[in-house]
This record gives structure tokens, C-alpha cells and sequence, in this order.
């Protein structure tokens, strides 16, 4: 079975809102083991749902609408499907009652416009909104589906749950769409898809890489009988994973401060950071976790020469002689947050964010990490270029400080 998505709104078209209705409603059909192959988003003009309803009834068979069923003037999708259908609308007195309920039960008395939503399309199914007021709607049309709910994502999800998938399963056979997300950090895209490239060429199951900053996202998905997907994921992770190594970190929504997180709760140790040109950024990440309270320590940021001085006891002349973005300085500030918390590990991130305080020797987007460990202290230096800019290159130096972490843990 093909679907279609179509968002309502002219506020998505402006940007003044995400639309994460159509993400949902796609994550929800590929459980189905439907095909997504087409979204439309379109404003609230009359004419243009009408045409975007008109092109997805030639090309798909299932059509999934959100938005624009309210009381106000825009609220026009029920009136534009009706019309690009053929059908009229009629008072529906059910809803109308519904309408009337749903205001009294909360002490209010409903607006004559709130009646609006009781219009619905003569040949459609009602489809119940139990967590408000505008009704969905189930219409066919040689062998197409059209379903259309509310834009408020709680309702939405109601209407999905209740009555649109168990609908829709019974009529897209036993086929499920299943996927995995690996997640990988350490190197950029291009480098990752080299490594695999043969494997992306493939189709069964399909892979497909996704840049993020600071990371890859490869998503494998596989399409058949519950089974016959599962062994796929696994077959095709487990060759990714061959491939890719240690720079596979997590998969799914798995975080690198998740997993850093995890491995040191696994390895009983403790940890303290302290940072520069971040800012407390890596310290936010790591405090995200929830339990980090049983690993994390302490966080400083020292932004000035004198903080990383008297805060962590870096040697004057090391500053003097290589520079506070050094990796003299980071082993230094590392070591020094170590001992102060009394932590099994110290990191730190000194650096250069921009947009200016750059020179030829140290460019904006130099950072060096530095992590001190029972054994020693070690550093590593990157160079990320000013093109991130300064959020970029910030994110980017607290991405590459967890993954020095996690190394270190996961290699014991």
C-alpha cells in the first residue's frame, strides 16, 4: 500500500512551527508496513488543499491529513477535501452534541462558531475525538482512503491510535517496515561511506547514511514478515558494525553522553570537567543524563588565564610559554580538576571558538582536549575550522570530549 501525508498550515509553510505530525504519522505507517512515498505541506487556501488532495488521490492509496479543522475562518480543510471529492457538507448532530458536552463539562458555554466542526462531508465516517472537539474524518473514494485529523499532535495521536491504525491494519496485510539507527562519531560522512559503500549499494536491507553535526547516522530498514525484518536489522547492523568499529558509539536515540554515561556508571568511576571555550556545554551534556549525580562530580569553567591559575593550579609559565589553547594547558587543566574534585577522571576543553582570536599558528576552531586518568595524562588536538562557527565548533569540541571518554573506557 502507498501513503501520502498532507500537513495543513500556514504557519509550517512559514516556519513558525515544526511539523512533527508528519514524522509521527510516517514512523506510525512504516510499523504498518505502509509505504510512505510522498508529503505535501499546504496553507490555508481553499484551492491549494484542494489540488494537493487532487495529486494525492492519482498517486497514493492511503492519504493521511493534519490540520485545519477548527472553528476559525482558515480552518478550511474539511470544506476543500468535500469539494475535491465531490461530496457536500451536512450537519452532523452527534458532533454537535459532542461539541456542546465537551464545553459544559468544563463550566464553559460554547461559541456559535464552535459549531462549525459539525459540518462533515455527507459520505464520510465520523472518526470520535475523545481529547477535544473537532471530529476526524474517514473518506473513500475509489479504492483510496482519506483521513483527516486535527493539527493538535494530542489529538492527532488519539484519533491514530483509536480508530485510524487499527483500521489501516486490517487492510495493509501482515508486511512490517522495521529499522535501526547506528550512530557513529569520529569521523565525517564521507569517510564513513566509504568504508561501507558496497553496503549502502544494497537493497536488502537498505542503509542509508544521515550527517549530523558531529556525527553519521546510518539508518538500516528492512521491509517483510516480523521475522524476516528482524534477522535482516541484525544482519545488516552486524556488517556495519564489522566495518565501523569503535566508531559506532549507540544506536536509536542513544546519546554519546548516554552511552559515556552508561560506562561509567558500568566502571564505577567518577569524573570532573573543566572547560574554556565551551563554556559549560560539556558539562550540561553530561548532567542531561538522568543518574549522572552517581558519576559526575564537579564542573568549572574557567574562561580567563587567571581562573584556570588559581582555580586549577596551571602553572603560570605554561600559559606564558605555549598559550592558554595548548595542549600543555589542557593536560594541565585536566589534571588540575581531577585532583581538586578527588575524581577518578578529569577532562578538559581549551580553544579558540571565534568568530575572531585566531592567528596562522592557532586558526579559530583549534581545540585541544585533555584527559587525566590514574595512569597519566593525555591530549588530543583538532582542528574544526571557523565554517561551523562559534556554536558549531562549541557543540563539535564537547562531541569530540565525550568520545575521548568513551574510548578511553571502552578500551579499558
Amino acid at each position: 500500500m502507498r501513503a501520502e501525508i498532507i500537513s495543513v498550515g500556514t504557519e509550517l509553510l512559514l516556519g513558525q512551527i515544526v511539523d512533527t505530525n508528519a514524522a509521527y504519522l510516517a514512523r506510525e505507517l512504516a510499523n504498518l508496513g505502509i509505504d510512505v512515498f510522498f508529503k505535501q505541506t499546504v496553507g490555508d487556501n481553499t484551492q491549494r488543499v484542494q489540488d494537493a488532495v487532487r495529486l494525492a488521490l492519482g498517486r497514493s492509496e492511503a492519504i493521511l491529513m493534519t490540520g485545519g479543522l477548527g472553528p476559525t475562518e482558515d480552518d478550511l480543510t474539511v470544506e476543500a477535501v468535500a469539494a475535491a471529492v465531490g461530496d457536500e457538507l451536512v450537519h452532523d448532530a452527534d458532533v454537535a452534541a459532542h461539541v456542546r458536552r465537551f464545553f459544559e463539562s468544563r463550566g464553559r458555554v460554547p461559541p456559535a462558531s464552535v459549531y462549525k466542526q459539525a459540518l462533515v462531508p455527507r459520505q464520510a465516517r465520523v472518526i470520535p475525538n475523545h481529547r477535544g472537539t473537532a471530529p476526524g474524518i474517514h473518506l473513500e473514494r475509489d479504492g483510496r482512503m482519506i483521513f483527516i485529523m486535527p493539527g493538535v499532535p494530542f489529538e492527532m495521536d488519539g484519533m491514530m491510535r483509536e480508530y485510524v491504525i487499527p483500521y489501516l491494519r486490517t487492510r495493509s496485510g501482515s508486511a512490517v517496515i522495521g529499522s535501526v539507527v547506528l550512530r557513529v562519531t569520529g569521523e565525517g560522512e564521507s569517510a564513513v561511506e566509504a568504508r561501507i559503500k558496497d553496503l549502502i549499494r544494497g537493497t536488502t536491507p537498505t542503509i542509508a547514511p544521515y550527517a549530523k553535526l558531529g556525527e553519521v547516522h546510518l539508518r538500516i530498514t528492512a521491509k517483510g514478515a516480523p521475522g524476516e525484518v528482524k534477522d535482516q536489522l541484525a544482519r545488516g547492523e552486524a556488517l556495519v558494525r564489522e566495518r565501523l568499529g569503535e566508531l559506532v558509539y549507540g544506536t536509536d536515540e542513544q546519546t554519546l553522553e548516554d552511552v559515556v554515561g552508561g560506562a561509567l556508571a558500568a566502571h564505577r568511576l567518577t569524573l570532573a570537567v573543566s572547560e574554556s571555550c565551551t563554556g559549560g556545554l560539556l558539562a550540561q551534556r553530561l548532567t542531561n543524563v538522568p543518574g549522572s549525580s552517581t558519576y559526575f562530580l564537579e564542573g568549572v569553567v574557567v574562561y580567563s588565564n587567571r581562573a584556570k591559575i588559581e582555580r586549577l593550579g596551571v602553572d603560570p609559565r605554561l600559559i606564558e610559554a605555549h598559550g592558554a589553547v595548548s595542549a600543555e594547558v589542557a593536560e594541565s587543566m585536566a589534571a588540575g580538576i581531577r585532583a581538586r574534585a578527588e575524581a577518578d577522571l578529569g577532562v578538559s576543553i581549551t580553544g579558540i571558538a571565534g568568530p575572531a582570536g585566531g592567528t596562522p599558528e592557532k586558526p579559530v576552531g583549534l581545540v585541544f582536549i585533555g584527559l587525566a586518568h590514574p595512569g597519566g595524562v593525555l591530549h588530543r588536538r583538532l582542528t574544526f575550522g571557523a565554517e561551523p562557527g562559534r556554536a558549531g565548533i562549541r557543540h563539535l569540541a564537547a562531541q569530540a570530549a565525550l568520545n575521548l571518554l568513551r574510548l578511553h573506557l571502552l578500551r579499558g
